[in-house]
């Protein structure tokens, strides 16, 4: 009962039929790029066996490379009371497709980019800082890998937590 894959172009059919169009991602990566006409429904938010798209259009769900996607195929598929696909490569298919996709350079980068920008400036900076200054500051390398680790563990990322209430990242709306 896996998701059936289709195309850009034949997604972008399906949707000129009626078929609805679902961006599993996040609301921070949707906010800042998306497929218009794109409903954010977050995959977090999608609670296995239960449908939450109860409607008898077509569901057509994408993410940004189409890898997020398929890996929760049967979440996905259980959630719609229709029929299913995927846009095979997601958002980036369909941007090579050369296919409309909304840009909103005024929203933030997804946070998920911005811990990997802080924690990847953070360790360079340790490393530099430690053969040039004192070896002390190989610990903020260290440091910096330990929360990366129990972040991935733990699914608790404190980094993340810090980056989501500053200034840049509060709520704005979308330009749709």
């Amino acid at each position: 009962m896996s998701l059936k894959t289709i195309s850009p172009a034949q997604a972008r059919d399906l949707m000129n039929q009626g078929a609805v169009l679902i961006d599993i991602r996040d609301a921070d990566e949707h906010a800042r790029e998306h497929i218009p006409g794109a409903t954010n429904l977050a995959l977090s938010k999608i609670k296995p066996g239960r449908p939450e798209l109860e409607n008898d259009r077509a569901v057509i769900y994408h993410c940004r490379s189409g890898a997020r996607t398929m890996a929760n195929g049967e979440v996905l598929k259980q959630a719609a009371a229709c029929e299913a696909y995927v846009v095979e490569g997601g958002l980036e298919a369909w941007r090579a497709a050369g296919l409309p996709v909304r840009v909103d350079r005024k929203q933030p980068l997804p946070l998920i980019r911005q811990v990997q920008i802080g924690a990847g400036t953070l360790v360079v900076l340790g490393v530099a800082l430690g053969y040039l200054v004192s070896p002390w500051f190989f610990l903020l390398s260290g440091f910096v890998g330990a929360g990366l680790l129990q972040a991935g563990l733990t699914g608790w990322c404190g980094m993340a937590n810090l980056l989501q209430v500053m200034p840049w990242n509060r709520p704005r709306l979308a330009q749709t």
